[in-house]
């Protein structure tokens, strides 16, 4: 069977983080987990941005550059997320169709869109890695 829906393919219950976390935070679960995307929600579970590796990595380098590796953890430790996530991202709903969903993917370049309800509650996420895994799973069949 073939997955034709966003729910059918997304990873529902991912990891995410809370706005007031620290960056340090933020990269010891993109370390740990092996994760390049951290949906990032406010106190009432409503997903407010996205992290991205990206992002992360830009900011550890700027801090290595500018305090050195000696200061680093510290200067993580004080870096909120909520000043460094992006707050403009799309999101998409569980039962869009994953041919209009791919077509975002491959027009705006983005690595991750996550999956939310009406309240913007935090679904699931779904990432390009999921439709090369569904590639190989078709190529398989």
């Amino acid at each position: 069977m073939t997955a034709k829906h966003v729910a059918e393919l997304m990873t529902a219950n991912p990891l995410f983080v809370r706005r007031d976390q620290t960056l340090k935070d933020a990269h010891d679960l993109m370390r740990t987990k092996n994760i390049r995307h951290i949906p990032v929600l406010d106190e009432q579970d409503k997903l407010v941005g996205v992290l991205t590796q990206k992002k992360m990595i830009a900011t550890v380098m700027g801090l290595l550059a500018k305090y050195g590796t000696s200061a680093l953890e510290r200067k993580e430790k004080q870096q909120i997320i909520g000043e460094l996530m992006d707050t403009d991202f799309a999101t998409v709903q569980p039962q869009q169709s994953l041919a209009e969903v791919i077509s975002y993917f491959l027009k705006n370049k983005h690595g991750c869109l996550p999956v939310v309800d009406e309240n913007e509650q935090l679904l699931g996420i779904l990432t390009s890695s999921d439709f090369v895994r569904l590639a190989g799973q078709l190529l398989e069949s």
